[in-house]
C-alpha cells in the first residue's frame, strides 16, 4: 500500500514505524513546520520529522495544508492517507487526494473524547478504561465511520504521557490491522452515535490550576492529566508551585480548610494537603526556577510546612491568573 503519513509529537512515531516495518511504502510524512522554542527561539522539529529524517523518508511541512499541499500531495498518488495527531483540519480536497480517503489514528474509544485533548481529558474525568479508535476522516471534528476500536484499562495513578505512551503502542497494531483489512476487502464500518459525542480542547495552563475545594481524587485525576504538560499547579506564599504527582490518601482524615497543609507532614513522612474530601499527599513539585524534587524534601528548606494554606483557587484566577 502507498501512504502518505500525517502526524507530529512522538504518539505518532510508533504507528509509522509499524507501517515501514509490515512493508508498505511510505510515499511521504508530512508534519507541522519547525517551532521556535528556548531563549535563542531556535527551530526545533517536531519528534515525528526527527523520526522520519533519520529513517530516510521524504518529509513535507505546510504552514496550511488545505491551502499549499493539495498539488504535492496529489502527486504523489497514494492509496490512501494517515493522520496521527497531526494537529490541522483537512479540507474535503485534502480529503479526496487519495483513492481509499484518509484514516486517523485516534486516542480514545469514539464518539467519547473528540477532539484536541482526548487522553488527558479521560484521566481529568476519572475513566477506567479508554483505547484507540481508527477511524475514517470525514470534514467535521472526529466524526467519521469507526473502522477499529481497541481497548485498554487507565491504570491507578498513571500519568498522561504514560497512557500515550502505550496508546501510540496500541495505535500502532490497530493502524496496521486496519490497513489489512482495506487490502483483504474486509474493512467494516460503524456509524458513530452523533449525539454521545463529548468534545475536547487543549489542555491549558489556566485549566489545570488546582481547586483544593475539590476531592482529592479529581485533583489527582488533574495532575495525573496535565503530566507532563502543561502541569497542574497551586500558589503558596506567593508562589507557584507545579505538581507532577500525589495520590490520595485514604488512611488520613481531616478537618483542616481544603488547601492546608495537615500533620504528619515532615522531611520524614512527606507533604499532605487537606481537600474539600480527602487528603492529597503531594510526591513531585517544583518551585520557581528550580527543578523537579520531592515534596518532602522543600519541608527541610521550610518552603512547604503544616499550617500553610495553598490561595483560594478563585484569588488564584484574578491574582495570578496572567502569569501560570
Amino acid at each position: 500500500m502507498k501512504i502518505i503519513f500525517l502526524g507530529s509529537p512522538e504518539f505518532a512515531i510508533k504507528p509509522l514505524e509499524a507501517l515501514i516495518n509490515s512493508g508498505h511504502e511510505i510515499l511521504a510524512v508530512v508534519t507541522q513546520p519547525d517551532s521556535e522554542a528556548g531563549r535563542g527561539q531556535k527551530q526545533v522539529p517536531c519528534p515525528l520529522k526527527v523520526y522520519a529524517l533519520e529513517r530516510g523518508l521524504k518529509v513535507l511541512s505546510f504552514e496550511k495544508i488545505s491551502r499549499d499541499g493539495v498539488k504535492e500531495l496529489k502527486d504523489l498518488k497514494p492509496d490512501i492517507m494517515v493522520t496521527c495527531a497531526y494537529g490541522q483540519i483537512l479540507s474535503q480536497e485534502i480529503i479526496d487526494i487519495a483513492r481509499l480517503g484518509i484514516i486517523n489514528v485516534h486516542g480514545s474509544i469514539l464518539p467519547k473524547y473528540r477532539g484536541a485533548s482526548p487522553i488527558q481529558s479521560a484521566i481529568i474525568n476519572g475513566e477506567t478504561e479508554t483505547g484507540i479508535t481508527i477511524m475514517q476522516t470525514e470534514a467535521g471534528l472526529d466524526c467519521g465511520d469507526i473502522l477499529k476500536v481497541k481497548k485498554t484499562l487507565i491504570y491507578d495513578n498513571e500519568t498522561a504521557g504514560e497512557l500515550t505512551a502505550r496508546l501510540s503502542s496500541i495505535g500502532a497494531e490497530a493502524l496496521v490491522e486496519t490497513i489489512s483489512d482495506f487490502e483483504n476487502n474486509t474493512i467494516s464500518r460503524i456509524k458513530q452515535v452523533h449525539t454521545d459525542a463529548t468534545f475536547t480542547t487543549k489542555l491549558t495552563k489556566l485549566g489545570s490550576t488546582i481547586n483544593f475545594n475539590k476531592t482529592a481524587t479529581q485533583i489527582n485525576n488533574l495532575i495525573r492529566g496535565s503530566n507532563p504538560s502543561p502541569v497542574a499547579r497551586a500558589f503558596i506564599n506567593g508562589q507557584m508551585l507545579k505538581i507532577y504527582r500525589a495520590r490520595v490518601r485514604e488512611d488520613l482524615e481531616t478537618t483542616e480548610k481544603p488547601g492546608t497543609i495537615i500533620y504528619p507532614t515532615s522531611a520524614k513522612q512527606g507533604v499532605f494537603v487537606a481537600c474539600g474530601v480527602g487528603v492529597l499527599e503531594l510526591l513531585s513539585v517544583q518551585l520557581p526556577s528550580g527543578k523537579e524534587v520531592e515534596a518532602k524534601t522543600l519541608v527541610s528548606g521550610r518552603k512547604l510546612m503544616e499550617g500553610m494554606v495553598f490561595s483560594d483557587y478563585s484569588s488564584t484566577i484574578v491574582n495570578n491568573g496572567a502569569n501560570l
